[in-house]
């Protein structure tokens, strides 16, 4: 199961189920949900508007490349959920769709910026602390890396 949820965007339990189905092992939705929880499974917003399974302290491939900057959030393909963004001294408020933060918010974590110390998410917002001697002008240089800000 573990493979299959960093290998693959597993969008739902059913999903999950018909994949081990196919690979020999037949498990009910009960299991499932039962195993899930106690991998810490987190359902996150992806680029395409769905849902997938990830597991905390995944080493899978989006993570490497978000991690090395290898791939841009900013591009037209990315469909972050990203409506605006302010600052306010230290802390940089983004309003996302609703339901896309915890994912973009994971996004960002992910992408290790230094200047970014860490985010918090609900379902429509994200609240990023930023390290205090990040000037606003570099704070949107950087933020411009990780959001689709021309849009803005």
């Amino acid at each position: 199961m573990i493979h299959l949820i960093t290998t693959r965007c597993i969008g739902s339990q059913e999903e999950l189920a018909d994949l081990l189905a196919a690979e020999g092992f037949k498990v009910t939705q009960a299991t499932l949900s039962r195993d899930l929880k106690m991998l810490k499974t987190t359902k996150v917003a992806t680029d395409r508007g769905g849902y997938m399974y990830i597991l905390p302290d995944s080493n899978s491939l989006k993570d490497k490349l978000l991690s090395k900057g290898a791939i841009d959030l900013s591009t037209p393909n990315f469909q972050s959920g990203f409506v605006s963004l302010q600052l306010s001294r230290n802390i940089a408020v983004i309003k996302t769709r609703n339901g896309y933060a915890a994912g973009l918010a994971y996004d960002i974590d992910m992408s290790n910026t230094p200047e970014i110390l860490g985010t918090i998410p609900g379902s429509d917002t994200i609240l990023a602390v930023l390290d205090e001697n990040v000037s606003h002008e570099r704070a949107m240089e950087i933020f411009s890396r990780l959001l689709p800000l021309d849009k803005y």
